[in-house]
């Protein structure tokens, strides 16, 4: 029995908590401080060092609290639970998925490295990319879903900058069109170009699928992404993002967040370790629901092509991504309504169970319209080359009874 390796959702309740530290509470309490008692001046000497990255915590060192924006005992607890998901070393906690995801990409990238990311990815991360990483002298170049390795490299070749690349960025499956991208190719290419003075460096904004689906450090992957907002907070009353990876990797965005102050708060800490608890009960419901759902929608006349993992071609390479690296064809899909955009707004005004929001991965079903919601701001060119079109609808299946969305779906679509 002491061998026994337990399951993460089975730890979701305990995993680094000690209650006898806490009054015997049987749940971690929200430690709402600023700061923490030194018992003496050494110790808050040896806590900076680490906390600051002037030196490595050594092997035997347990790492004290010293001050909010630095440590907290429901972000560390919380970041401890987190890692199991991934199997990771080490977590990081954010106030906000863009946080986690601009963090990330700034520890790692300098003035004239070369990110190379995949389209589409979400409207935040696209105006960051091309609009604020820009700004400090990085170089972009984006590639498209259906490009090949091989194809990908030569574009990276023909820029003349390959020895400049120095990150690769992944957003897989697409948000909203659920394309597939290589990670496992992705990483073979990072470490074709890593050299002994510079490593290329892969991260995987790993929303749309995990961290239940999709576990992009089995694949190699140096950082997984996640807004937890989505499916690990998963009832929209919370803003937050987290990377997870090595001890080398997120102690470098650990220390940068602390200047950033950008770490999410003992509440936020708090509420993410509860809904961490009911985690896989509620992604196992909606990714059911969603087969459901995805079913009826193929058959209706009023709908031109839907985009649901489940429904991948057999022998094609989005299969073959699909079987190597996801676990489930998950609950999120998109649709083409027969119109376009006035189309897509009168099925999305007419939805009553279904809310009509932004965000994904809640207990609540949620419909947008990508186009002009949360891809707005993506070049109206390269919108029409992904496929977010003005008859793109966007659907996040949650945890209702999947006869009561699709009763509400079609009297939604018969407004069409």
């Amino acid at each position: 029995m002491e061998n026994w390796k337990f399951k993460p959702e089975s730890l979701m309740m305990s995993y680094g908590y000690k209650p006898e530290l806490s009054e015997g509470a049987v749940k971690c309490p929200i430690f709402q401080t600023s700061t923490f008692v030194f018992q003496k001046a050494e110790d808050g000497k040896a806590f900076f060092e680490v906390a600051y990255g002037i030196r490595e915590k050594e092997e035997s060192e347990e790492m004290g609290l010293i001050y909010s924006r630095l440590n907290n005992p429901d972000l560390e607890i919380l970041e401890n639970r987190l890692s199991l998901w991934d199997n990771a070393d080490d977590c990081a906690v954010f106030e906000s998925g863009m946080s986690a995801i601009s963090t990330a990409l700034m520890e790692f990238l300098n003035p004239g490295d070369l990110l190379l990311f995949s389209n589409p990815v979400y409207g935040g991360t696209d105006h960051f990319i091309k609009h604020v990483l820009t700004k400090f002298g990085v170089e972009v170049m984006g590639f498209n879903p259906g490009q090949s390795m091989e194809e990908i490299e030569q574009m990276l070749i023909e820029t003349g900058k390959a020895d400049k690349l120095a990150y690769i960025y992944l957003e897989t499956p697409a948000n909203p069109t659920n394309d597939l991208v290589d990670i496992k190719g992705c990483v073979d290419l990072a470490k074709k170009y890593t050299t002994e003075d510079k490593k290329v460096y892969v991260g995987v904004d790993n929303t749309y699928l995990g961290p239940l689906w999709q576990n992009p450090l089995e694949l190699g992957a140096d950082i997984v992404i996640y807004s937890a907002t989505k499916y690990i907070g998963g009832h929209s009353d919370l803003i937050a993002g987290a990377c997870s990876g090595s001890s080398e990797v997120i102690g470098r965005i650990k220390v940068l967040r602390t200047f950033l102050g950008n770490m999410a708060s003992p509440y936020t800490g708090w509420l993410l370790m509860r809904s961490l608890e009911t985690l896989k009960v509620r992604m196992e419901r909606q990714g059911d629901t969603a087969k459901h759902v995805a079913a009826y929608l193929n058959n209706h006349p009023k709908v031109e092509k839907v985009y649901y993992l489940g429904d991948l071609e057999e022998g094609s390479e989005q299969k073959r991504i699909y079987d190597q690296q996801c676990k489930s064809p998950g609950a999120m899909l998109s649709f083409d309504v027969v119109g376009g955009e006035a189309e897509a707004f009168r099925f999305l005004n007419a939805l009553k169970l279904v809310k009509l929001a932004v965000s994904l991965g809640s207990t609540e079903s949620l419909a947008q319209h990508p186009a002009t919601m949360t891809h707005a701001g993506v070049e109206p060119e390269l919108k029409a080359t992904l496929g977010i079109t003005d008859k793109l609808v966007r659907l996040s299946v949650g945890v209702e009874h999947h006869e009561d969305l699709i009763h509400d779906i079609t009297q939604a679509l018969e407004q069409i």
